[in-house]
């Protein structure tokens, strides 16, 4: 099994930023950085709650950004996916097309493999230390209510590592609970208008990826979009 959750530590040079999801906009991404004055060269990271691919056009260009030393993803449903259908595991395609998954259908075997070794190393969780606590990242949602007890969960059952890449109950029952043990937790996977707090968990995908969305990019020390 992948490494379930990925920990970096504070980061005592530049900045470090989150984005919501991101499916194949990158060249759209890469304007908001610039935008927001983010620059690897002076020690910025880029942190994504996942769904890196599908729907957009640049969805190839995933493995460019995967490659990058300042830029860190956890898994999402769309990786998940992608990683299923390589693999050969059943996958409806009929589903897989109507949420953007041509472009990696059509793809020769030899690169579908590709991104399914890429994929495949990405962290169900990201844990990043802040000078205020640690902040994590999961896709979707926190699969307990104490983010210590998460590992253990993510590695004892398909249901857990299901639910921080899938569930939205969080958004759907506006459930204001706190997830103990974590400072905070960033999540994208359900589009909203803006950024929206419930309980201690940020949720970060304001669409981005849509014609009327855009990127929030999360400072994890001030937990403040920039």
């Amino acid at each position: 099994m992948a490494q379930i959750i990925q920990h970096f530590k504070r980061n005592v040079k530049g900045r470090d930023l989150a984005v919501g999801d991101i499916h194949g906009h990158f060249s759209r991404l890469a304007t908001a950085l610039e935008r927001a004055g983010f620059s690897a060269a002076a020690g910025d990271r880029l942190f994504s709650v996942g769904d890196l691919v599908d729907r957009g056009p640049e969805s190839e260009k995933a493995l460019e950004w995967l490659a990058q030393p300042w830029f860190h993803a956890v898994r999402g449903n769309h990786e998940d996916t992608a990683i299923r259908y390589a693999s050969g595991n059943p996958v409806d395609r009929t589903s897989y097309s109507a949420n953007g998954g041509d472009w990696f259908m059509a793809l020769a075997p030899e690169r579908q493999q590709e991104f399914r070794t890429a994929f495949s190393k990405l962290p169900y969780a990201i844990e990043v230390e802040t000078g205020r606590g640690v902040v994590g990242l999961v896709h979707a949602n926190v699969a307990t209510n104490d983010w210590n007890e998460l590992a253990v969960a993510l590695r004892a059952n398909r249901r857990s590592r299901d639910k921080v890449i899938w569930d939205r109950s969080r958004v759907e029952y506006t459930d204001r609970s706190i997830v103990c043990g974590i400072r905070a937790v960033v999540v994208g996977h359900t589009p909203l208008r803006r950024v929206t707090v419930l309980g201690n968990v940020h949720h970060i995908d304001t669409g981005g990826w849509m014609t009327d969305g855009y990127f929030t990019l999360l400072d994890l020390a001030t937990l403040k979009a920039v």
